[in-house]
């Protein structure tokens, strides 16, 4: 089969590009991390405004332009290859995902439309203490009543400190269930967790008795396509941060001379940039795969979630590695970019299962 991108998914790509680029001339990355939100806000509102980033994948009764989710995953990928912050990740994939996942139209019709444009962000709140995202519940229950009440504890909340919305996994008697609550409602204490990548920011969130309204009280089936979507989007910022990490190499060792020769005339290094292009070529094609099956609502999402996350981990944290290495001593200072590829690739490796997690559950169980 031969996959390729539209005409216009390719002109998506090219804008977001370019808009992305233009911005970071007026405000870098560390300057856009330094700020209060912990991402460059005019860039945000450009996004999601001229391009609708938050949108694509919202269907058009809920506010959104009706793509799929194949092309949020693009602009995830231009996205991670500049480690650009945005909320997109937490608010457009995955709480809004959550949400159509759910099946509560009544609260997609009241909620999307204000996360679609934008105006508004959201925060999935799911993993337990241990900083896993546990199909059977999470680290909070639910206790019935009018409202529901929250208790417990959850970590690894990305985008959390800000969010307008929390969209809370949690533990009923019954299973596990999917409840929407407002931050800075009582009960409700949000703090942010500092983390080895800079460009992501996560939090943890402490429920004390916090009322809550139901969305579902049966996620037991729509938490592993929650999941799977998780990985299979993260796959998109690593795919995106290989291939950067990749051409800032091979231009370096274009650029560099030693022995009065560019070090990349040496042919052991030119077999190492090979290594990385296979890297970096075969991770893409597992992540538009895995994409393209949620977009296309398949029954192999979570199969095709673990070969994409186990591979893609993997090859960016070579690539990563590799990049650290040929860029050279520059590469461990503060104001090369190298060291926020290599803490980047760590810190998506872990996310929503490690390589090994992934692998293990592609072994057929006897």
């Amino acid at each position: 089969m031969y996959f390729a991108l539209t005409d216009e998914q390719q002109e998506l790509v090219r804008t977001v590009r370019s808009l992305v680029g233009k911005r970071a001339g007026s405000l870098d990355l560390r300057a856009a991390v330094a700020t209060d939100p912990g991402y460059d806000e005019e860039l945000w509102r450009a996004l999601c405004e001229e391009i609708g980033a938050a949108a694509l994948a919202v269907p058009e009764e809920y506010g959104g332009a009706g793509f799929s989710y194949l092309e949020t995953h693009l602009v995830l990928e231009e996205l991670g290859a500049g480690l650009t912050p945005s909320p997109l990740l937490g608010s457009g994939v995955l709480a809004t995902q959550a949400l159509l996942l759910s099946g509560a139209s009544d609260a997609c019709r009241r909620l999307l439309p204000a996360l679609a444009d934008g105006s508004s962000r959201a925060a999935l709140v799911w993993a337990d203490t241990e900083g896993r995202w546990p199909l059977a519940g999470s680290g909070v229950t639910a206790t019935p009543g009018e409202p529901w009440r929250l208790d417990g504890r959850a970590t690894l909340v990305l985008d959390g400190v800000g969010a307008d919305l929390l969209v809370v996994v949690a533990t009923t008697a019954s299973g596990p269930g999917l409840f929407e609550v407002l931050p800075g409602h009582e009960g409700t204490a949000v703090a942010a967790t500092p983390g080895v990548d800079l460009t992501l920011r996560f939090a943890d969130v402490e429920f004390t008795g916090a009322p809550a309204r139901l969305l579902t009280a049966d996620a037991a089936e729509l938490l592993p396509r929650l999941r799977a979507v998780g990985a299979i989007a993260t796959t998109a910022l690593q795919t995106g941060a290989a291939q950067r990490a990749l051409d800032l190499t091979v231009a370096y060792l274009k650029e560099r001379v030693q022995f009065g020769r560019p070090l990349g005339s040496f042919q052991a290094l030119k077999h190492r940039c090979a290594h990385m292009l296979v890297a970096v070529e075969t991770a893409r094609s597992m992540s538009w795969a895995a994409a393209w099956s949620v977009a296309n609502a398949q029954d192999t999402v979570e199969r095709q979630a673990a070969l994409a996350k186990s591979w893609c981990s993997d090859a960016f944290s070579m690539v990563a590695g590799e990049m650290v290495q040929l860029h050279g001593g520059i590469a461990i200072t503060w104001e090369h970019d190298a060291h926020l590829y290599f803490k980047r690739a760590h810190a998506t490796a872990q996310l929503f299962g490690r390589a090994a997690e992934h692998r293990r559950a592609l072994i057929p169980q006897r």
